[in-house]
């Protein structure tokens, strides 16, 4: 069953066709990643879904009081503005102070709490927004880009993270990447999007699929190789626990 779906998505902006009758779902518990060039429609899809933009055809499926957390692609902090980490989970409402301590150890930076925000690197900002968007305990985690800017040790801590928390959490997690290799490793499914779904289905499936070599090239066979190895071991240590030879 679907948490959110869009059935015949058209979006128009500035009288420009951007996305054209895209059908889209993502299950309870999946991690889906889109992928796509600049200008294909990702965050457009995003906001859509989310409702901050009215399509101009089609429409957007899901249940009455769905709570979703958004992780917007950047946050502009004016350095002169004294917001610390602990005032800004307080927008736009204040939250128990145990939910707001539990919400910035779940995303790796409970000693930063009264740090100010203009003083944060771009992934320790990003964790802060990640954890604002965790107060409202998601069953949705939405990500536009989540890991922009950092290297690549970063990227790897960001969506490691990410994945302890959609295991803890019990919560599906859409995000946008152009991180190809990491995001391959991921996710459970691949969403490549170029105005309308170019393709779809398990990272090995996308991978291979003449839509997406088409708009990627073929250099993502590091990708292919890590997603191999990361779930190899998990299905090594399922069939151990079942008895599986």
């Amino acid at each position: 069953m679907s948490l959110l779906a869009a059935r015949g998505l058209t979006v128009r902006r500035g009288g420009a066709t951007v996305l054209a009758g895209v059908d889209f779902a993502i299950a309870a518990g999946e991690i889906v990643s889109i992928v796509g060039p600049n200008g294909s429609g990702k965050s457009t899809l995003l906001l859509a879904l989310l409702g901050i933009l009215r399509p101009a055809a089609g429409r957007v499926l899901r249940p009455p009081g769905l709570a979703i957390g958004y992780v917007p692609q950047r946050l502009a902090i004016d350095p002169g503005l004294p917001l610390t980490v602990t005032r800004f989970l307080a927008l736009p409402r204040r939250h128990p102070a145990a939910a707001v301590a539990a919400a910035l150890a779940r995303a790796g930076i409970a000693g930063l709490a009264g740090e100010a925000m203009a003083g944060l690197s771009g992934g320790q900002v990003q964790r802060a927004a990640l954890a604002r968007a965790l107060l409202g305990a998601p069953r949705l985690l939405i990500l536009d880009e989540p890991a922009q800017g950092l290297d690549q040790p970063g990227q790897a801590a960001f969506y490691r993270l990410v994945a302890d928390l959609r295991r803890d959490l019990d919560c599906a997690v859409l995000m946008v990447s152009h991180d190809l290799h990491v995001v391959m490793a991921a996710s459970d499914r691949v969403v490549c999007l170029n105005g309308h779904v170019c393709c779809e289905g398990t990272p090995s499936v996308v991978a291979a699929a003449p839509a997406y070599r088409a708009l990627f090239g073929t250099g993502t066979g590091g990708a292919l190789a890590l997603y191999r190895h990361v779930h190899d071991h998990r299905h090594d240590a399922v069939g151990a626990a079942s008895g599986d030879a």
